[in-house]
């Protein structure tokens, strides 16, 4: 069966990449220009077996173009290059709000009350298959490359945190000898970033990331793609753990 799989997938990434898909990716994805032209090859075949793979659905009266695919696509693919992986493969649906939407949660409250609670988002990611975006966060993550913040590279680093069966922050590793320089590294930089958050103290990666760990991999992820120079002076720790693990230096090519 997986090598059936290999071979189709070999086969779509071998197809021609269609023109104006390249220009949508040369618009909307402003760090594939910084790839090297075998990593730009690379992603484009990543690109095609993603999306002839992944199931792509309009919500709020949004009708998927394909700009959106492709774009969703490009940054989704991007942390999977030069790595051995199934291409996420608990991830069978995206789907795409036009602008932030509106989700209920269930929240205990006093005495152990169930509150409902309403949060507005601009992505989520579920560990059943589905990754939820909003296209103007999108779009606004893609048309600025240094400010740090990119939803799909967040929501997507999520998938990969999940493949295991828990968002805990620690993603499938290639080698189980990883995992002790990822839990000192990370679980310090989350605890400082905690520290600073309680502090009220000034940081360079977003606070957002001292929720839980799995905030911290995926807020990291975001910092490490789209403001890989700062993240590497100022965490060179953290910034060489992600390195190590996403197999790429975006800071070299900044």
């Amino acid at each position: 069966m997986f090598g059936l799989k290999h071979r189709r997938r070999h086969q779509l990434a071998a197809q021609p990449f269609p023109v104006a898909w390249a220009e949508i990716i040369h618009k909307n994805v402003p760090c594939y220009r910084r790839l090297a032209p075998e990593d730009q090859q690379e992603l484009r075949g990543r690109i095609q077996v993603f999306l002839a793979e992944k199931h792509f659905e309009g919500c709020g009266g949004l009708a998927i173009t394909d700009e959106m695919r492709v774009t969703i696509a490009a940054y989704a693919c991007m942390l999977l290059l030069h790595r051995e992986t199934d291409d996420y493969p608990l991830l069978t649906s995206i789907l795409v709000y036009p602008h932030p939407f509106v989700v209920q949660r269930d929240q205990t409250g006093p005495a152990g009350m169930t509150i409902e609670e309403c949060q507005t988002l601009i992505g989520e990611s579920w560990r059943h298959g589905t990754v939820v975006l909003a296209w103007d966060a999108v779009q606004h993550s893609a048309f600025d490359l240094h400010d740090g913040h990119n939803v799909v590279l967040h929501e997507f680093a999520h998938q990969l945190d999940q493949e295991d069966g828990s968002a805990d922050g620690a993603p499938l590793l290639a080698r189980r000898s990883m995992y002790v320089a990822w839990a000192r590294i990370l679980g310090k930089e989350y605890a400082e970033l905690v520290r600073e958050a309680e502090e009220g103290q000034p940081s360079l990666i977003d606070r957002y990331g001292a929720t839980n760990p799995a905030e911290f991999f995926a807020v990291a992820t975001e910092f490490f793609f789209e403001a890989a120079a700062q993240l590497k002076a100022r965490h060179p720790e953290l910034y060489e753990e992600l390195k190590l693990y996403y197999q790429q230096d975006p800071a070299a090519a900044s």
